[in-house]
């Protein structure tokens, strides 16, 4: 695999006004929990850190759409409601270190 190159799984729910995601970092997990194994925890699976420049609804939105504004509650509708979408990210390319590179000028 390239340096940096990576795939980004994410499950997208188109809401009445809003679209909502949650992503996940494992598959393979997430589709086991799909199929009923309620032994795995949505920590195990699902995404904790920030991504990018995507926030957490307001409380109101959430309530609003979901009708509860409990995040587990929440984040099990957009996973068994929404579709999964995997983004292949390509690697970087260039020079890796400034001090190595054959183009460096003395």
């Amino acid at each position: 695999m390239t340096r940096g190159e990576s795939t980004q799984t994410k499950i997208h729910y188109k809401g009445s006004d809003d679209d909502f995601l949650v992503f996940v970092e494992d598959v393979d997990q997430y589709k086991q929990w799909m199929k009923g194994d309620t032994s795995i925890p949505l920590a195990q699976f699902v995404s904790q850190g920030a991504q990018g420049t995507y926030d957490a609804a307001p409380k109101n939105v959430l309530y609003s759409e979901f009708g509860t504004d409990d995040d587990d509650e929440v984040i099990k509708k957009i996973l068994k409601g929404g579709s999964m979408q995997t983004m292949e990210m390509p690697g970087r390319q260039g020079v890796t270190n400034e001090s190595m590179s054959s183009m460096k000028t003395h």
